[in-house]
């Protein structure tokens, strides 16, 4: 039984060593991520555009224009733009 425990040990072990040296990395990427968003923002871009941006270009583009109409018909309800068009 020992072995078996020993196992176990070395496994679960080589697991967290694994996640942890990932979650360096992921905060390390973060870091280039968060100085490439200054570097626009210095350069005159708004980086709440470009984060948005990159959230667009991530979804699938039938899943984003469905997001789109159905924004387009919440904000005709409130008044916010002209009621689309219906077909």
């Amino acid at each position: 039984m020992a072995v078996e425990d020993s196992v176990a040990q070395d496994q679960l072990r080589a697991f967290i060593e694994r996640i942890e040296r990932m979650e360096e990395e992921k905060a390390a990427i973060s870091a280039d991520i968060k100085e490439i968003y200054a570097e626009a923002k210095g350069n005159g871009f708004d980086t709440k555009i470009l984060r948005k941006i990159v959230a667009i270009r991530k979804q699938d583009a039938n899943e984003r224009a469905e997001q789109e109409a159905i924004l387009e018909l919440y904000m005709a309800a409130l008044g916010m733009v002209a009621a689309p068009p219906e077909d």
